[in-house]
């Protein structure tokens, strides 16, 4: 790991969602005196940043963070449009992995640039730290009274990279399995047992048995339980209707109702059920229809 930079900014301040007092836009429009002042912070952040190339530093001492109420209407690309401020500044502060998952309450800071968390949890935390040089980034530590001190790196005027941009408006789901081998893709294919065209509806992804089985994406355990076809199987949902089933396991390693997260493993690989052979079935479902997980996962 890179060492840390020994510039230290606290804000002695608490997270407003979780009972604290950092300055509250109700609204964004010029009507509301917060949001006036917030938005007279961004341009003259946006000046210092774009425009002087101001020293990191003294580029984060210019950094206020705000607190806003999202209405029914409002996403991330809205918001940061309404800001002025680029949506990867917040969502990597209010860390946040996809689009979907925007929480209730949000921070808006008032300098555009990205915020690296000191201990990274999401794959695309992980994918921000393992790609970026950032020595030249100011430590930043904001307070909360219940979630604690949640400590980042602050790199201001930085944007999303292309990799990470794609990574962020992808589905959220990444692959079940850590080392695999597609033995079968999504689609016609004949039937291994009776040779005729069948339709398959997910991915075959070969490894040994008792290999773990992760969550392909945040969600809730929806349903466990042995299926003919399927053998021991678990059912994930997750946000926005979407689903995602794992079959042939030989063990399952959680219940009904659990929440789990990429990091859970839920299973291990096996051959139960309709199997040639150990592997992990693996389907996502949109509104209960099964589509191609190749085409929304990320490797």
């Amino acid at each position: 790991m890179k060492r840390l930079l020994p510039a230290l900014l606290l804000f002695r301040a608490v997270f407003p969602a979780w009972g604290g007092d950092f300055p509250v836009i109700t609204r964004l429009d010029s009507r509301d005196p917060v949001f006036r002042q917030y938005v007279e912070a961004v341009d003259l952040s946006r000046r210092l940043v774009y425009g002087k190339r101001e020293d990191p530093k003294k580029l984060a001492e210019n950094l206020r963070i705000y607190s806003y109420v999202l209405s029914d209407a409002d996403d991330i690309l809205s918001l940061a449009a309404r800001c002025n401020i680029p949506y990867a500044g917040i969502a990597t502060l209010n860390r946040i992995s996809h689009p979907e998952s925007m929480p209730r309450t949000v921070l808006l800071p008032s300098v555009p640039g990205i915020f690296i968390p000191e201990t990274p949890s999401t794959d695309l935390e992980q994918l921000i730290v393992s790609s970026r040089d950032w020595s030249g980034g100011v430590i930043v530590t904001i307070e909360g009274e219940i979630e604690g001190k949640n400590r980042y790196i602050f790199l201001p005027g930085e944007d999303f990279s292309a990799t990470e941009r794609t990574y962020f408006f992808n589905t959220g789901f990444r692959f079940p399995l850590r080392e695999y081998r597609i033995t079968s893709a999504f689609g016609p294919r004949p039937s291994p047992f009776t040779g005729r065209i069948q339709n398959h509806r997910g991915l075959d992804l070969a490894a040994p048995s008792g290999t773990n089985v992760y969550a392909a994406r945040d969600g809730r355990v929806a349903e466990t339980g042995t299926d003919p076809v399927y053998g021991n199987y678990i059912i994930v949902a997750h946000d926005d209707n979407w689903v995602s089933l794992y079959g042939h396991l030989s063990a399952v390693n959680t219940v009904v109702h659990s929440r789990v997260g990429r990091d859970s493993v839920i299973g291990r690989v096996g051959s139960t059920g309709q199997s040639t052979g150990p592997h992990l079935h693996f389907e996502i479902r949109k509104n209960g229809q099964a589509l191609d997980p190749g085409k929304l996962l990320f490797k």
